[in-house]
């Protein structure tokens, strides 16, 4: 399953526009921008995105790319485990 990685565009000022586009050009993802994803709280306070529909936040943009990609990771060894 291709990640699907969401950003609200209100949050940009937090830098995520960096990352937005980083992740962008990966073909692997699809990277969506909104222009609120009512998450208003968590906009305001700190840079964060969805990643398959689960916030994921951090203080500071380059540790919010970091766990960006560990949730990508993670849920990709969900999908390679065989739970027959």
């Amino acid at each position: 399953m291709r990640p699907i990685i969401e950003f609200c565009q209100s949050n940009m000022h937090n830098g995520t526009d960096r990352i937005m586009k980083e992740l962008d050009s990966h073909p692997d993802y699809d990277v969506i921008e909104y222009g609120c994803l009512g998450n208003c709280g968590q906009c305001y306070a700190m840079p964060y995105a969805l990643v398959n529909g689960e916030i994921v936040a951090s203080e500071d943009v380059d540790s919010l790319y970091t766990l960006i990609m560990d949730k990508i990771n993670e849920a990709d060894a969900w999908a390679d485990l065989d739970l027959d």
